[in-house]
């Protein structure tokens, strides 16, 4: 495969991964991510490095539920090593713990190793997250 190639392989798999993210699919991690990737989440509280499917599941699946939400790829930067491309994104949804809107926006740095995402490095407001589950005292969210 040329560097074109992969780059627009690598493309498919990201804009796969970026419309999956937040629909509770389980299923795409084994078909999208290799085994060993890496999640690393420099803002989380502490900063976390996550190593290995099962550790990065072990770490998501008590968050999967908590929030529904779309991501929209708004920009997608090529870099010279064309297994990594960084990515702007926005979510659009809400919380099923308060019905409150769940809006955010990242920036991300995607690895890719033979076809399949084997690094995530991802910066987000994790705040925004937190208000949206946190309760305000009206049931509806509003």
């Amino acid at each position: 495969m040329n560097e074109k190639e992969v780059r627009e392989r690598n493309m498919d798999v990201l804009k796969t991964a970026i419309s999956s993210i937040g629909t509770g699919n389980n299923e795409i991690f084994s078909s999208l991510y290799t085994d060993d990737w890496v999640l690393e989440l420099p803002y989380s509280e502490p900063p976390k490095v996550l190593k290995g499917i099962n550790e990065i599941l072990s770490y998501l699946k008590p968050q999967m539920g908590k929030l529904e939400f779309t991501l929209t790829l708004t920009e997608v930067f090529e870099c010279l090593d064309p297994n990594l491309l960084i990515a702007e994104y926005a979510s659009e949804g809400r919380s099923t713990i308060t019905n409150k809107p769940y809006k955010n926006t990242y920036i991300g740095l995607w690895r890719f190793r033979e076809g399949k995402i084997c690094g995530v490095k991802e910066y987000l407001n994790p705040l925004i997250a937190t208000m949206a589950n946190k309760p305000s005292g009206n049931e509806n969210g509003k």
